[in-house]
């Protein structure tokens, strides 16, 4: 329906995908204008950071247009939406995700796409480098979707909290599209043990780049992103669950 809706004026939608394009390239402008001042960051050239932040920027984008309406949760629950959804015979969480869908975020996919493409070139390709970028940008889509869920449903005990969960996804999103290498140690441990971001694109692409682990960590957690994106997704399961479960409509 929404998909339908936003198709009815295609002129306006283009001009809306175009512009989402524009202004989403910008981001990556000034990472282009940085590598002016400086030959690496972090020890990696310009078509590296590219690789990063294209892989992070495509899985975000896609868990966005997905799943990023689960953010507005404490909204629907202050207007009533979620108490109408619960009588319709559809799953809870697909509605609340397909409410007021916006077909124009493809357009950061397409940004995002294009930079990944441009920073491919950075890479030595051999056939388990291939699969490991397709299983990078799979599970980082998962991961991203779990986390705007499961952080979504702090507002089933909030009056609002939306910001908390957009400090871990765009606040994710802006670190993980850069060189971890970059930042302190300390941040780095917390984004793989804590809230373990870093398995969006870090490790993986520490294989597919050919650099060396700055903490010196086993080759195998560079293989680790499924396996926490399923640890995620069932993270979130549960927090929807029981959020669901001890939800008491506002009678709005």
């Amino acid at each position: 329906m929404w998909v339908r809706a936003s198709r009815a004026y295609p002129v306006s939608w283009a001009m809306l995908v175009v512009g989402g394009f524009l202004i989403n390239i910008i981001e990556f402008v000034g990472i282009w204008i940085l590598f002016q001042n400086v030959d690496d960051l972090g020890g990696f050239t310009l078509r590296q950071v590219a690789f990063l932040y294209g892989g992070t920027g495509v899985a975000f984008a896609l868990a966005d247009l997905v799943a990023g309406r689960a953010e507005r949760l404490g909204q629907m629950i202050r207007l009533g939406k979620l108490d109408q959804m619960m009588v319709r015979p559809v799953p809870l969480l697909v509605q609340v995700c397909a409410d007021e869908f916006a077909l124009r975020r493809v357009s950061r996919v397409a940004q995002a796409a294009v930079v990944l493409a441009w920073g491919c070139g950075a890479v030595d390709w051999t056939a388990p480098r291939l699969l490991l970028t397709v299983l990078m940008v799979a599970s980082a889509t998962v991961i991203f979707v779990a986390v705007f869920v499961a952080l979504a449903c702090v507002q089933f005990w909030t009056i609002d909290a939306a910001e908390v969960a957009n400090a871990f996804t765009y606040g994710g999103v802006t670190v993980t599209a850069y060189p971890l290498s970059i930042f302190p140690g300390e941040l780095v441990k917390a984004l793989t043990f804590v809230v373990p971001l870093a398995f969006v694109n870090w490790y993986p692409s520490l294989y597919v780049l050919g650099e060396p682990d700055p903490l010196g960590y086993p080759g195998w957690t560079q293989w680790l992103s499924p396996a926490v994106a399923v640890l995620f997704t069932a993270v979130a399961a549960v927090v929807w669950r029981a959020g669901v479960r001890s939800y008491r409509s506002t009678g709005s």
